[in-house]
């Protein structure tokens, strides 16, 4: 999870911890966590990679000329599609079936990944 995540979102919306992390790495890597902690270590560290891969888009996106907001909605618009249909041709999302508040949710979640991870990205470079 991340810290919006954990400190603002889920408190406000009242919704439980998201395995969708794990799951996607245990759909696509020889993995099998046995029970909730092992569970939950691969949640933080498949997290600890998307973050990765997240840094990486914005410094392609640097590359081409992109920053603050510009990058971000590149960004954010390459690396959200993909994780959606990714996904979802994996079995692990039914975005046909999510409701407005489930979409909400994760598409707010996600943007502000962008938008921290953007703002930090942009930050590191002008040092």
């Amino acid at each position: 999870m991340t810290a919006f995540q954990t400190v603002m979102e889920m408190p406000l919306t009242g919704r439980g911890e998201s395995f969708a992390p794990a799951n996607f790495a245990a759909k696509v890597l020889p993995i099998s966590p046995r029970n909730r902690h092992e569970r939950r270590q691969l949640n933080w560290v498949t997290h600890f990679g998307l973050g990765a891969m997240w840094g990486t888009a914005f410094g392609i996106a640097g590359r081409a000329g992109l920053r603050g907001q510009k990058a971000v909605a590149a960004v954010f618009a390459a690396v959200y599609t993909g994780d959606v249909l990714l996904n979802t041709a994996l079995g692990l999302y039914e975005p046909t079936k999510w409701s407005g508040r489930d979409v909400v949710i994760d598409v707010v979640d996600k943007l502000v990944q962008a938008e921290a991870t953007g703002l930090m990205f942009d930050r590191m470079r002008d040092v």
